[in-house]
């Protein structure tokens, strides 16, 4: 069982950086695969960015490849998403989620998610 908990969003002006975080529990958070999902109101859930369960790996989205920056600390059970050079478009509820299947995209395939994390994008 992995509990998510998700922190670090808020408001910040178009061109702004913020940095998310996702503590975990459980003692196996190592071997999952971890993710940032954003929706935004009347859209579907969307992948943002990904990252295997050594660190390694990543992989992201399109829209936010080359500004977003996804790391992990497992000896801390966390996983951050630093967003620079935010666009209104970014703005979204951004969730944490934890999967065994690693580089999907696919949100059925996360086993463990979060609240999530209010993230808005003034322009």
């Amino acid at each position: 069982q992995v509990q998510l908990v998700e922190s670090g969003g808020g408001l910040v002006q178009a061109g702004g950086s913020l940095r998310l975080s996702c503590a975990a529990s459980g003692r196996t958070f190592s071997r999952y695969t971890m993710a940032w999902f954003r929706q935004a109101p009347g859209k579907e859930r969307e992948f943002v960015g990904g990252i295997v369960w050594s660190g390694g790996h990543t992989y992201y989205a399109d829209s936010v490849k080359g500004r977003f920056t996804i790391s992990r600390d497992n000896d801390k059970n966390t996983v951050y998403l630093q967003m620079n050079t935010l666009e209104p478009e970014d703005t979204a509820v951004y969730y944490c989620a934890a999967g065994l299947r690693p580089f999907t995209t696919i949100p059925m395939e996360y086993v463990y998610w979060g609240q999530g994390t209010q993230v808005t994008i003034s322009s």
